[in-house]
């Protein structure tokens, strides 16, 4: 697709709601977009206002939204039927590598892994995912990922469901039970931190996404700097430094 054409929202009607957490839904529209895991859109609303979103399956396309502020909150006001402005797919996604992948996901972090674990299964991957959150109310898509056939794994701040233990120390556990080609993780920044720590210890490949503030979505307005890399451009996806 031509950067002129990604700057042209295409529109979709929303075909499908469904609540995963008190504050996440997923918004499942009429049409596919089709996208490597880990990109991400931009989901236009007219005359409210235009956010990133990482794609949780493309075919059809399925966004994973929280209700965190006015934008989110006019999205959770939507109703089938509805138009949303979607542009995109922008960034770079993850890379299957072969063999059986640990994905480890972080509060929201697991809608885009969630495109990971789809293709790592269709591709006859086995897949273990560790899920955290704050607490058990927060727990996001871990029944998708067991409908997937994937090993979950899920962890809680405040022990009310799973283990009471942060993300990167589940999975520490899970590699010490089974050997894992390589780490993908999706979440809070101290969270990813983490993660490259553990796979710095472990000499294991791990492909880290990274949220940032997004205006354009192409590299233009230079809002989400990370470092001297933009995160729409050179990631939101990029490899751990090993």
């Amino acid at each position: 697709m031509t950067e002129n054409a990604q700057m042209l929202p295409r529109m979709f009607r929303l075909a499908g709601v469904v609540s995963e957490t008190p504050r996440v839904r997923r918004f499942v529209f009429d049409g596919d977009l089709p996208a490597d895991a880990g990109q991400f859109v931009m989901a236009w609303l007219p005359g409210v206002d235009e956010k990133p979103f990482s794609i949780m399956d493309d075919r059809p396309l399925t966004l994973a939204i929280a209700n965190v502020g006015p934008f989110t909150a006019a999205f959770h006001a939507l109703h089938l039927g509805d138009r949303v402005g979607i542009r995109g797919p922008f960034g770079r996604g993850f890379r299957l590598l072969p063999g059986r992948l640990l994905l480890i996901a972080g509060g929201y972090g697991a809608a885009p892994l969630y495109a990971v674990a789809r293709r790592a299964r269709q591709a006859g991957q086995g897949v273990s995912v560790v899920v955290g959150a704050r607490t058990g109310a927060d727990l996001l898509l871990a029944a998708a990922f067991a409908a997937l056939g994937c090993d979950v794994h899920p962890c809680t701040d405040d022990g009310s469901a799973g283990a009471c233990m942060l993300a990167d120390a589940a999975a520490a556990q899970v590699l010490d039970r089974a050997a894992h080609a390589g780490l993908y993780a999706c979440g809070p920044g101290p969270m990813l931190d983490a993660i490259e720590r553990l796979a710095r210890r472990r000499r294991l490949p791990a492909q880290l996404s990274r949220e940032a503030t997004m205006r354009c979505g192409i590299g233009v307005c230079g809002s989400c700097t990370c470092g001297d890399q933009l995160v729409c451009r050179d990631g939101p996806v990029f490899d751990a430094q090993l």
